[in-house]
């Protein structure tokens, strides 16, 4: 199954441990001299009503996806485990 870079932004991303929704994927963090994917990196919560950006996004390694489906993006991951902080940010959760 050969899937854009792009097609990839419109996928929800579902932890299949604890069912947990971590958001959309904002982007992909490649390897350049080998053109491969390393990770999906999935945007935080934000903090209040939708409203600031969060100061942390979760950055999921390509070994933890389980499955790639039309919609949704499955994934075999502690979520709290995956959380990178933002640049220019403080790094706690």
């Amino acid at each position: 199954m050969a899937t854009k870079i792009s097609q990839l932004r419109c996928k929800e991303v579902i932890c299949i441990g604890s069912g947990q929704r971590l958001g959309f994927i904002e982007d992909v963090e490649v390897e350049i001299p080998e053109g491969r994917i390393c990770a999906l990196i999935v945007p935080g919560a934000c903090r209040l009503m939708g409203l600031g950006a969060s100061k942390w996004d979760y950055c999921i390694p390509w070994h933890c996806i389980r499955r790639i489906g039309p919609d949704i993006v499955l994934v075999d991951i502690n979520p709290d485990d995956c959380k990178i902080g933002r640049p220019g940010k403080s790094r706690k959760a």
